[in-house]
């Protein structure tokens, strides 16, 4: 018959050395996400002094590093949704702001217009009551008038290619955010 102590304080030695890998493997973990470091078996494993085959093999420190895995990629996923959330609100804002001033822009080019249409029929309505130093007075305003509709349609011109700008930056932008957001998908699939 074997004796049973040199038995029992082996298996008692080989459980406090798990224990004590378990430790740390924790404090390792916890390093990491102090420092902002990456969580994967290999960094684990080497900043814990312990191989990758133990915490691949004990179920203890496998459940460990899977768990802190999956809260690092959560972490991440809401950091980087958080990120999205802000550059989206940043473009949908400037689009915003560009339709703004688009609208604004073509209101006022309208009321040139209409003010245009009146005094061409006040124009009219002079030319045949009053005299020619008048008329000259008001063909000089009708001319000025005229160059500022010029000068508002060009406005209006530039505000529309800065909105098609807008809305195509924001096209690339939600592209840019859908292929990141599938490559978050297949980083995190296991």
């Amino acid at each position: 018959m074997s004796n049973p102590g040199p038995t029992e304080a082996a298996i008692a030695a080989r459980r406090q050395q798990t224990k004590d890998k378990l430790g740390r493997v924790e404090r390792a973990i916890a390093q990491l996400r102090r420092e902002r470091g990456r969580l994967a078996v290999r960094a684990i494993a080497e900043r814990a002094e312990v191989s990758a085959t133990f915490l691949y093999e004990n179920a203890e420190a496998r459940a460990l590093v899977q768990q802190a895995v999956v809260d690092s990629k959560s972490r991440h996923d809401r950091r980087m949704g958080g990120e999205h959330d802000q550059i989206e609100a940043s473009w949908r804002e400037r689009a915003l702001n560009a339709e703004s001033e688009l609208t604004r822009t073509q209101n006022e080019v309208f009321a040139q217009r209409e003010q245009i249409g009146e005094l061409m029929g006040q124009i009219r309505d002079f030319d045949q009551m009053v005299s020619g130093d008048s008329l000259q007075a008001l063909t000089t305003e009708n001319t000025t008038l005229k160059r500022r509709v010029q000068q508002l349609a060009g406005e209006h011109r530039t505000l529309q290619e800065r909105l098609e700008g807008a809305r195509s930056n924001l096209h690339f932008a939600n592209k840019r955010i859908a292929a990141l957001e599938a490559e978050l998908l297949e980083i995190s699939r296991p």
